[in-house]
């Protein structure tokens, strides 16, 4: 496995989707100072507008010295989730920088976690999103760790978003709520504190997550 190299100055790019939008996320350093935010509602031919409009947010000198790239991957818009997950695989093989993968989910249980008041150590909870027809696609999370600052939350995926018929009435479960700005700035955060956990040949392993059948 080949190490990222210690370094001061680390950019890392971003990209996350949702049912209606997606977005970019650029960190020049290790410093939430230097967080760029690029956020879109979905258009008639997101295909080609994705590329255009990544070519807009982020110059082709600071892409070029991207040191990490991280993805969402799901469960959201099918072809929104497939479209950036390509997007980022290319990205990662060209430029030869290891690609992260994490659920829409596990990206937003640290927000539900603290606006639900969750801080009991090892607490765990489900995130759920009902489906068109029967059942509902939920994951599992656990709080692994937790300070008095909401920042120092460490939250586990111990399920990973699947399809069940019902939801176990005996824990909890909150309904999954994207929000395009803070879901980026929390990919952002967790594709830097694994920075060094990755390796370059990554992208390979990095699918679209998407429980369901695309037409349900």
């Amino acid at each position: 496995m080949t190490k990222l190299k210690q370094i001061e100055n680390y950019p890392t790019l971003v990209i996350h989707s949702t049912d209606n939008s997606f977005g970019f996320g650029y960190r020049k350093n290790n410093t939430l100072e230097s967080d760029e935010l690029f956020i879109k509602k979905f258009d008639n031919d997101l295909c080609n507008n994705l590329i255009n409009d990544l070519n807009k947010f982020i110059s082709k000198e600071n892409l070029q010295k991207i040191n990490k790239l991280s993805v969402s991957i799901g469960p959201a818009n099918f072809n929104a989730s497939r479209l950036i997950v390509v997007l980022a695989r290319t990205i990662s093989q060209q430029l030869n920088c290891p690609l992260e993968s994490f659920s829409s989910f596990e990206i937003m249980a640290k927000r539900i976690a603290s606006k639900n008041n969750i801080i009991t150590n090892k607490k765990s909870f489900w995130i759920y999103k009902k489906l068109k027809r029967k059942g509902f696609i939920a994951g599992k999370y656990e709080i692994c760790h937790y300070e008095k600052n909401s920042s120092d939350l460490m939250i586990r995926e111990r399920v990973l978003p699947k399809v069940v018929k019902e939801l176990e009435s005996k824990e909890l479960s909150f309904e999954a709520h994207y929000d395009d700005k803070e879901d980026l700035k929390e990919l952002l955060d967790l594709s830097n504190k694994n920075l060094f956990d990755s390796n370059i040949d990554s992208w390979r392993k990095v699918l679209p997550l998407y429980p369901i059948s695309p037409i349900n």
